[in-house]
């Protein structure tokens, strides 16, 4: 229900600040009293934000009521087990959970602990404390107001947690994973074990046809070698991937294409088909004023009830309409790439550029055998300038079979575009998968012509992960191809960053729970941040092999670029982007609804 708190965050109230394994009444929140501005009174005398981290003194509390300590009654309904506790994992778990069916959370650590894990904590974030934007109109503050929609405790325990960040959802990093552990493994209906899970075969068993239980995989990038093991031989050898290579993406409005042209190589592609081919059709670039953002609501989690019922309904079947653009594609002239033409000046300069810019070298786990093999076959940019100041334009930037319409001749180098999602507002940039930090490399990329003002959805990277061909594998609903008792979460399955894996587990535990109790799964409309992300993941086309296995699947994170277009379309940036926040969660009332997700 909106503006609703998962309840197992009261009785972190005080211990995710302290550490205390205290209990609290069940009325009280994480942060306690708070002012208009929503900052705590108890340190408003020292004119200091309130800091997660900083212990509170210690008060006696009465304990909580003797039946929130009892498991609920679960009669003749298969209990689910979630593997790994990370933040999909720990949400699936709650999720699961709070609708009344029993789980048990396998999490390895400190058994066995990861190269980047520091501590056996739940949701420990290994890399930054920022889980992005918290703006309502942004991609990322969007999927968060889904997800405090829908309940999640991630983002319960990131709002109670949160450190000043300008508009971004910031956490104090102890803080924040105390308050998801304390949380899970305080909920009456979740078992957690300390185990490293090597074998897959005993949570696949099936006993009449069917599975006892649900199963969720959700550990991460940084499984186990032996579960990768299991997981590669349940998915088939050419659906693991052990190193990941991502080329930069940006949106199509964001490119000038007053420098930059369209056409492909020796005129292929498009032409070949004809003009009408779907090659020669792209949303048209077009310039957008800044606007001051619309006060969309952020959705605030308070005082949602642990589920009671174990008599749930049995829930009908919708059919949901397939939400379709009404905006077609703005025709274009032939050809499949956009690209940026470069003058030997400018080449030189952007070599200089690369070869100055700081990199970010590979931790140690990243740097086995595997993975140095595959590091060859798809060298970054940095390394191909390194060896030679033309290695680039005899590679990804080779300006052969291309002429620039402007000036009829062939341009000294070349960088090209393609198309990267079916409506056409995603471009990734061939061959430019990177290890520059983010911030050199977003000012030289701006470099290239055309992309002075590009916006990066996506910056290039290359390092170890472990991640499963979601398009082949898995159902919309996170499901496994042919297993309706089996699905994956988090970031395992192909979503980028911190609230997209939260997102994956929330999605997966809620259908898991409903495959208990006999209702069939939910699946969000692709209006919806959560929906369009899944639908992505499950049903992108391949473009080009990825370090030389599979066909290409490339892991995504939330951006507007999944989204269909508004109707009728709006060319303002902003106002477009605040249409897609107001339309999402809309739709996904109405689909909760006649759904009916409680």
């Amino acid at each position: 229900m909106p503006g609703a708190t998962p309840r197992g965050v009261q009785k972190v109230a005080r211990t995710a600040a302290s550490g205390s394994s205290s209990s609290v009444e069940p009325s009280q929140t994480l942060r306690g009293p708070q002012d208009e501005a929503g900052h705590s009174t108890r340190e408003r005398s020292s004119g200091q934000h309130p800091n997660p981290d900083k212990p509170e003194p210690k008060r006696r509390q009465p304990p909580l009521p003797k039946s929130l300590h009892k498991k609920q009654e679960f009669r003749g309904l298969g209990a689910i087990v979630v593997i790994g506790a990370g933040l999909a994992g720990s949400e699936a778990a709650w999720q699961a959970a709070q609708r009344g069916v029993p789980v048990t959370l396998y999490e390895m650590r400190p058994v066995r602990m990861t190269p980047a894990h520091q501590t056996d904590r739940m949701a420990e974030l290994v890399c930054s404390n920022s889980l992005g934007s918290n703006l309502p109109d942004r991609a990322l503050g969007l999927l968060k107001n889904e997800l405090r929609r829908l309940g999640s405790l991630i983002i319960a325990c990131a709002d109670r947690t949160a450190v000043p960040a300008g508009g971004a959802l910031a956490v104090g990093r102890d803080a924040f994973s105390r308050a998801v552990t304390e949380a899970v493994e305080g909920h009456p209906n979740i078992t957690v074990r300390r185990e490293e899970i090597t074998n897959l075969s005993p949570f696949l068993i099936r006993e009449g046809g069917r599975g006892v239980g649900s199963t969720i995989i959700a550990t991460g990038p940084l499984t186990s070698p032996a579960l990768a093991q299991a997981i590669r031989q349940l998915a088939g050898q050419d659906y693991l991937y052990f190193f990941d290579a991502m080329a930069p993406i940006v949106t199509a409005e964001s490119i000038d294409m007053t420098v930059a042209f369209r056409a492909s190589r020796y005129g292929r592609g498009a032409e070949e088909r004809g003009s009408g081919g779907a090659g020669a059709r792209s949303e048209e670039a077009v310039k957008h004023a800044d606007v001051q953002s619309t006060n969309l609501p952020i959705y605030q989690s308070t005082n949602l009830p642990i589920y009671q019922s174990t008599n749930l309904p049995i829930y009908q079947s919708t059919n949901l309409p397939i939400y379709q653009s009404t905006n077609p594609p703005i025709y274009q002239p032939p050809g499949d790439y956009i690209n940026c033409p470069l003058t030997r000046e400018e080449y030189y300069a952007f070599v200089e550029a690369v070869n100055a810019a700081e990199k970010i070298s590979l931790r140690e786990f990243e740097q086995d055998d595997e993975a140095r093999r595959y590091f060859e076959g798809c060298l970054p940019i940095e390394v191909l300038a390194a060896r030679s100041a033309e290695a680039l334009a005899f590679g990804p930037m080779r300006p052969v079979g291309l002429r620039d319409p402007r000036t009829g001749k062939r341009p000294f180098a070349v960088v090209q575009l393609r198309q990267d999602n079916v409506a056409g507002t995603l471009y990734n940039l061939v061959g430019f998968q990177t290890n520059l930090k983010w911030g050199d490399q977003e000012r030289v990329l701006r470099m290239i012509p055309g992309l002075a003002s590009a916006e990066f959805v996506r910056f290039g990277q290359m390092h170890r992960n472990t991640f499963i061909n979601s398009r082949v594998l898995l159902r919309s609903t996170l499901q496994w191809r042919d297993r309706e008792d089996l699905f994956f979460a988090g970031q395992i399955t192909g979503t980028e960053g911190y609230v997209g894996s939260t997102a994956g587990g929330l999605l997966a535990g809620l259908n898991a729970a409903r495959l208990a109790h006999g209702a069939p799964p939910v699946t969000l409309p692709p209006t919806t941040m959560m929906g369009a992300l899944f639908y992505y993941i499950t049903h992108v086309e391949p473009v080009g092999g990825s370090m030389g296995r599979g066909d290409g699947f490339q892991p995504m994170k939330a951006n507007f670029g999944l989204l269909p277009d508004l109707d009728p379309p709006e060319r303002n940036k902003r106002q477009r982007y605040a249409g897609y926040a107001a339309r999402a969660l809309a739709d996904l009332e109405a689909a909760l609804a006649a759904q009916q997700v409680s």
